[in-house]
């Protein structure tokens, strides 16, 4: 989710009837490039945050190789901006040759009325379906079997903390003891809070925001948002867990309540004011990015009370695209086992192609960031292996954006839990019923 990697901020979604129109208009001008394979191109990808292809040297590695094509890169910042934009395009023109989707997205663009805007990637030449992790590949695959796009990667989740910060509240440094801490319960991890909050150096909290908490303890939870293809927020457990224990932070004030991804959160990390964030494994190159040279060697990585996925996203190509067959070279590349490992190396998103997780640098890797001497890349993969991913819907973007803005009510609102959830339910029958 990426600022990130990623911003995983998100946009009320449209409804599937109104993007269905945009989508169809869209698909008017489907195109197959130029019949000369060597005929000179430019390829546009269009993604929001980090992708890591540009940092890891993956855009001038492809068009060495390939000197006739030329590759440049639409980043919009906020994964929300970016759908908005991404919609309005789609009925407007000037799309990318491919464009980013993530996955709270997924499940609408693949849905049977809106996946003609795309083309089939698992026919497309140079995809192995069997390297994906199955059920990151089933994600973007609509009921009739057509692959509309190819995982980039996921989120497993871990606990990234300040080790200087927790030493002066009297709380372990090392690893394997923070991790304790929580283990098997996102509840200890609310306690631990309380403990540091006791002791905390003036001016700082434990975590930076009740609503990445919220997030973590949703996404690994099996039940989120539906049940048996229909909505199931008001009675989830997920939902009903990440919600009780984002108040429960809240109350205890363990959160500085900060809304992840905006310019206060960003500069927080360099001010050293929150001692531990909820980690997707994106969230590393936040962590570098805003915390800056000075606090290097200041942050350490811990195991995640539950296992789970936070985020991850898809590479699909547009069938109105006028290269169609070489981006789809392209996004295959970019997504295979090789360029995936070297993106983790780079910016820290773990691969969703899981033949990555045997190649040296991948289960190996440390972050010589974040947790030089911890088994950062180990503590990743082995999570990414045990998510258990939870069923999806054409509303999980919203619906998830919904609950996390309110518990910035609870936060920044001073709403009590009953007030905060009230006005979700509200937001959320205004938006999708």
């Amino acid at each position: 989710m990426s600022a990130h990697r990623r911003s995983r901020r998100t946009a009320a979604l449209v409804s599937a009837a109104a993007l269905t129109a945009l989508l169809a208009t869209g698909c008017s001008s489907a195109g197959t490039g130029s019949d000369d394979p060597n005929a000179k191109i430019t390829l546009s990808v269009g993604d929001f945050g980090t992708f890591g292809y540009k940092e890891a040297g993956l855009f001038d590695e492809y068009s060495k190789a390939h000197p006739n094509i030329t590759i440049t890169e639409n980043t919009t910042t906020q994964e929300g901006d970016y759908w908005t934009a991404l919609q309005t395009r789609l009925s407007g023109g000037g799309l990318d040759d491919i464009q980013a989707l993530e996955l709270s997205r997924i499940a609408l663009a693949s849905s049977e009325q809106l996946a003609g805007a795309f083309t089939d990637l698992s026919k497309a030449q140079g995809v192995d379906k069997d390297a994906y992790l199955p059920w990151k590949w089933q994600q973007a695959t609509t009921a009739q079997g057509k692959t509309i796009g190819l995982g980039t990667d996921v989120g497993p989740m871990a606990i990234c903390y300040r080790q200087d910060l927790f030493q002066a509240a009297g709380l372990p440094t090392e690893p394997a003891a923070v991790s304790a801490l929580w283990a098997g319960d996102w509840a200890k991890y609310v306690e631990a809070g309380r403990q540091y909050q006791a002791k905390a150096p003036k001016g700082t909290f434990f975590m930076d925001t009740a609503s990445g908490l919220y997030n973590g303890v949703v996404s690994s939870n099996a039940e989120q948002y539906y049940r048996k293809g229909k909505v199931a927020y008001q009675d989830s457990a997920g939902v009903q867990q990440g919600w009780k224990l984002a108040a429960e932070a809240v109350q205890a004030g363990v959160t500085q309540g900060l809304k992840e991804f905006d310019t206060p959160w960003q500069t927080a990390f360099s001010n050293s004011t929150f001692a531990t964030t909820v980690c997707p494994s994106w969230q590393q190159a936040n962590i570098e990015k805003f915390s800056g040279p000075g606090n290097a060697g200041k942050w350490n990585i811990a195991q995640a009370p539950a296992a789970g996925n936070w985020g991850g996203s898809f590479l699909a190509v547009p069938a109105s695209g006028k290269h169609v067959a070489q981006a789809q070279a392209l996004a295959a590349w970019l997504t295979a086992p090789e360029q995936q490992a070297k993106v983790f190396q780079k910016v820290g998103n773990i691969p969703a192609n899981q033949k990555a997780y045997t190649l040296p640098g991948v289960t190996d890797f440390t972050n010589p960031y974040i947790g030089p001497k911890a088994p950062t890349g180990q503590i990743f993969s082995t999570a990414a292996k045990a998510i258990t991913p939870a069923e999806t819907g054409p509303h999980h973007g919203t619906l998830h954006g919904a609950f996390s803005n309110g518990v910035l009510l609870m936060e920044q609102n001073h709403k009590s839990a009953d007030e905060a959830w009230a006005a979700t339910l509200k937001q959320i029958t205004s938006t999708i019923q």
